[in-house]
């Protein structure tokens, strides 16, 4: 029999009171971006082909901004466990700026889309759904943004019910909002995969509102959210510092994989389609893992701020305990029931047996996902960890280094010699191998103990 002391239960249930709603929240947006793409799939097999490069890409655009103005939660974290919520507010309005700023650069790139999908080498025909796609994405980005600032407030306090719930509602209006919009249904036109990227632009925008209207609330006024709301440089550029290499975390990952998409792309519809679906079906597992992420990033960066680093290791310990449950669950739908995941993104364009090929493919992309799954599960749980004490410096440069020698030069390499499909998902999954083993390493080495994103706390 396991024995757990009741310090130890205190932490389990923290992390799961923190992160299981943030779980959902990802969860929802998994939801919303699976059914995007299931919807697109039965439209057309052009429609699914360029969804994932497109969307990848527009993620790629908005991952550098989109991780600062989420960094907002470690600050608001480290500042609860310092006891002072007058400093809150402040730093959520410097991650607003943030978004104004990356609202104004990604409105910028939309005008850039057909010269960005041209690079890529797919048909004519894919690189304007491609482009279309990416540029109602990039337009709507700023909405999204400020949501990640707002949603920062309330996962830095460990309010995540709130978070939780206005990802609920997106979800809710998005799933219907993308059949009708994508099929012609009812009183709504045949859109498309313009009809797909409106709907999420959609459910973003009523995301942020909930959100909006749940921090002003009478409730949070002593963290002078209504009162606080200038520019403070010094503070913007605190933010700047240890949020931009967080965000470039997620953009260098994001990269890696719009590398990837890229590359097989060029070995045919039938790959990339197969690809695209595995990697959908991946995010059921990927995004809830963002989820437990972020919980953790959050209790640590309470724990740093009240100046309880000992605290830290058993909430990585926790944490990864309650991922690795999760991802059993999904290794076991995937190894056991890859079929019944994979026929449901069958377009209903294509012949049976013509798609039986890309299910043949998508059954051992699927074999080769279960095999890096809990390499990524620690690397999610001990970056996160290291970014909420704020040793975002080594999470940034720890991922060039790997992205450039690990993944990005051996898929380019085996594109030059012609090498195929499950080669360049093996450098992948050598890739999140290699990311768990540094990460983990630098947990150990427990320099993260010594540091803090805010100023420390003036003595009484």
């Amino acid at each position: 029999m396991i024995h757990i002391s009741p310090a130890t239960a205190i932490i389990y249930r923290r992390i799961f009171k923190v992160s299981m709603p943030l779980v959902v929240s990802l969860g929802a947006t998994t939801v919303m971006e699976f059914t995007d793409r299931l919807f697109l799939a039965r439209y057309s097999l052009d429609a699914i082909a360029a969804a994932l490069p497109a969307g990848i890409m527009a993620l790629l655009a908005m991952t550098i901004f989109l991780g600062t103005t989420s960094y907002v939660s470690v600050f608001v974290a480290q500042y609860t466990g310092q006891g002072r919520p007058e400093m809150v507010g402040r730093a959520v309005w410097q991650g607003i700026y943030v978004a104004l700023l990356g609202a104004a650069v990604l409105g910028g790139m939309a005008f850039l889309a057909d010269g960005i999908f041209a690079l890529g080498g797919h048909s004519r025909e894919i690189q304007a759904l491609e482009s279309t796609y990416f540029r109602i994405l990039c337009l709507g980005a700023g909405i999204h943004l400020a949501g990640g600032a707002f949603a920062g407030f309330f996962t830095g306090l460990g309010r995540t019910r709130v978070v939780m719930l206005a990802n609920l509602a997106g979800m809710l209006l998005n799933i219907p909002l993308d059949y009708c919009l994508i099929n012609g249904i009812g009183p709504f036109p045949e859109l498309g995969i313009f009809g797909a990227g409106l709907a999420t632009v959609m459910s973003w925008g009523l995301i942020t509102a909930i959100l909006w209207m749940a921090m002003r609330r009478r409730e949070n006024a002593r963290f002078r959210l209504t009162t606080d709301r200038r520019l403070r440089l010094d503070l913007w550029l605190r933010l700047m510092r240890y949020g931009l290499p967080s965000g470039m975390e997620f953009f260098l990952d994001i990269f890696a994989f719009t590398v990837f998409i890229f590359v097989v792309g060029r070995l045919g519809t039938m790959e990339l389609a197969a690809t695209n679906i595995a990697l959908n079906i991946n995010a059921l597992a990927f995004m809830p893992l963002v989820g437990f992420a972020m919980g953790t990033s959050t209790l640590v960066g309470q724990a740093m701020g009240a100046g309880k680093p000992d605290d830290v290791p058993v909430v990585v310990r926790a944490s990864l305990a309650l991922t690795f449950a999760y991802l059993a669950i999904m290794s076991a739908v995937f190894l056991f029931a890859p079929e019944a995941v994979l026929h449901l993104f069958q377009p209903r364009d294509m012949d049976p047996a013509a798609f039986a090929s890309v299910v043949g493919m998508g059954r051992i992309l699927l074999m080769i996902v279960v095999a890096y799954l809990f390499f990524d599960g620690v690397s999610f749980i001990v970056y996160a960890a290291l970014k909420g004490a704020g040793d975002t410096v080594f999470v940034m440069t720890s991922r060039l280094a790997l992205v450039i020698m690990v993944m990005v030069g051996p898929l380019l390499a085996g594109a030059r010699l012609g090498l195929g499909l499950y080669y360049f998902w093996a450098v992948s999954c050598t890739f999140l191998v290699m990311l768990s083993l540094v990460g983990w390493w630098r947990f150990r080495q427990g320099k993260w103990r010594h540091m803090l994103v805010v100023e420390k706390r003036p003595p009484a």
